[in-house]
């Protein structure tokens, strides 16, 4: 920590000592806080609201499926999570479609934590003609398979990104909305 001006960021998750949380508070290091993994073992999910500042608030990691991928996994899990942390009536749509992937998003933007990061993926799941057909192929890594580590390749390219109007606009207005374009 003392030899850059770079905030430093711990991964706390997973099976954490218990001593862990309060030396990262005491030095002012950044949680990890991703809303399916709940830090409290008595809640299924941590609701970005409830995110420290002293935190990066994330949808998901290089070793977890994208939403897309995590809302194909359990039928049970999901169902509850749409209805009770996206606060959605009746059945949950069995694909996460861009308007689902854009709730998460704004409630990962309005989150009170220092910074909120999106996997890329994850952000291009709110427009319906950016996004992948195959949601398999999203997810970074597979830390159960050797032969899956760093695989993603974005189908878009840079330039692609920088021409859909329609995406950067949405993006640029949901930014907004949430203060987090502010330089404060």
């Amino acid at each position: 920590m003392e030899a850059s001006d770079m905030l430093v960021c711990g991964e706390d998750l997973g099976m954490v000592p218990d001593c862990v949380p309060p030396v990262m508070k005491q030095l002012n290091i950044l949680s990890l806080e991703i809303q399916r993994m709940s830090k409290n073992p008595k809640i299924k999910f941590a609701h970005p609201a409830d995110a420290p500042y002293l935190s990066v608030c994330t949808t998901s990691t290089h070793d977890m499926p994208t939403i897309r991928g995590w809302w194909e996994e359990d039928r049970a899990l999901i169902q509850q999570f749409f209805n009770q942390e996206l606060g959605n009536e009746g059945a949950a749509p069995f694909y996460a479609e861009p308007d689902i992937c854009k709730q998460i998003i704004v409630q990962h933007l309005h989150s009170p934590a220092m910074w909120t990061t999106f996997p890329i993926q994850d952000l291009i799941a709110i427009d319906g003609d950016l996004r992948w057909d195959n949601t398999q192929e999203e997810q970074i890594n597979q830390p159960s398979n050797v032969r899956h580590k760093w695989r993603f390749r974005m189908r878009q390219s840079i330039k692609e990104l920088q021409n859909a109007d329609e995406f950067n606009r949405l993006l640029k207005q949901l930014i907004q909305e949430s203060g987090r374009d502010s330089d404060y």
